[in-house]
């Protein structure tokens, strides 16, 4: 999602209106792909993610943005024909931006050189490239340039999520959030916030997911990750970019003299990437703590509910939830496995995952994926403080 948000602004940035493309396993044409064993659709429509201008809603907060914002594949392709395409490569852009390539210096080269095109159709080749790749989406010093920009566009002001995934959301929200759900309005039906007005401080998406007061959430990685961490500290990796905004109290970069044993950074990293039971119940009880030593000095309400976002089988998230209920103080605790969902929603449960996340008191998200950096970007956006950004 992080490369589909960079590649509207750069559309939006020239002036011309994106065409969005579907969350897609495998592009053969294929109706199914096996994922972990168990078959997945291809390709999942964008729509059942998200909503606003990335998929076409006019814009709000930018009356000149281009009309339509975006639009689809299939209408890309029926109005502008293979003959009457300007084709760019993305790899011939970013190379006149300089090394190493920064996610603003990329948008500048495109406005620079292709801003003034009066072509009308302008299409990058998917051998041509990409403009954002992962190493920079792994370097907060090659991403953040950009995101004075970003952030004031209407692609994260106007930020939203599917109707499906709000659905999952309100039918769910008793689930891990008890304290908040008599008082927080539903995001759809009737007296739904969807129609809200926000405040001249806040943006549309900032007032449509407000922080749920008392909820704390954590991303807890599993599968892969137990080799993919191991790997990361091999390679010492540091926090993906947008894990990395300036202010967040949480960094991580191994100490000099640890290039040398592979096996010591292992550990070192560990706690970070793929913390034990132990260590994640510690955490929690520590966010608790720190909040009421915020809300003593009137600055912030306590942490009374608990909701782990989590790939864990199903015996290890029990185990967790009874650690958790053991340290006491919580008024609920719940999963990723607790949720409620319908044969549509089960399809976009990650999605319902990061909606939860996004609107947590705090959050506590593991510094090395990308699911976590897409969470704190979104309440980064939203104007919530750095100090409830929190990662392991």
């Amino acid at each position: 999602m992080q490369e589909l948000l960079l590649n509207a602004l750069l559309a939006y940035r020239m002036g011309r209106t994106f065409v969005y493309y579907n969350y897609t396993w495998r592009d053969d044409g294929s109706q199914y792909t096996l994922f972990n064993d168990k078959h997945v659709p291809s390709t999942i429509p964008l729509s059942a993610l998200l909503q606003g201008p990335v998929l076409g809603a006019p814009p709000t907060t930018d009356r000149a943005a281009p009309q339509p914002f975006a639009v689809t594949e299939d209408h890309f392709h029926r109005v502008c024909p293979p003959g009457a395409r300007t084709v760019v490569r993305a790899d011939a852009v970013t190379a006149l931006a300089g090394a190493p390539t920064t996610a603003a210096g990329v948008l500048a080269k495109w406005v620079e050189r292709f801003g003034a095109l009066p072509d009308k159709c302008l299409e990058v080749p998917r051998d041509g490239g990409q403009n954002f790749d992962i190493y920079m989406f792994g370097d907060a010093s090659r991403l953040l340039d950009v995101w004075p920009v970003l952030s004031q566009s209407p692609l994260l002001r106007e930020f939203a999520w599917s109707p499906l995934v709000e659905r999952a959301f309100d039918r769910n929200r008793a689930a891990f959030a008890p304290a908040a759900a008599p008082a927080v309005r539903p995001l759809t039906g009737p007296g739904s916030s969807s129609g809200a007005r926000p405040g001249r401080a806040k943006s549309p998406s900032a007032a449509r997911y407000a922080p749920l007061a008392g909820l704390l959430a954590l991303h807890v990685r599993r599968g892969d990750f137990a080799e993919h961490c191991a790997d990361l500290a091999r390679w010492g990796s540091s926090y993906v970019a947008n894990n990395a905004f300036p202010g967040m109290p949480d960094t991580f970069r191994f100490p000099p003299g640890a290039d040398a044993d592979a096996d010591a950074r292992v550990e070192m990293q560990r706690p970070h990437c793929f913390p034990s039971i132990p260590e994640i119940v510690a955490r929690a009880v520590e966010e608790r703590e720190r909040e009421r030593a915020r809300g003593d000095g009137g600055g912030a309400v306590g942490l009374v509910d608990v909701y782990v976002m989590t790939n864990g089988p199903g015996e290890w998230v029990r185990e967790l939830k009874d650690a958790l209920w053991t340290a006491g103080g919580w008024r609920s605790v719940a999963s990723s496995r607790d949720l409620e969902l319908d044969w549509e929603q089960r399809f976009v449960k990650q999605a319902v995952d990061m909606l939860i996340g996004q609107r947590a008191q705090v959050f506590v998200g593991n510094g090395f994926s990308s699911l976590s950096g897409l969470v704190n970007m979104l309440r980064t956006a939203n104007g919530i403080p750095a100090a409830q950004n929190r990662l392991f």
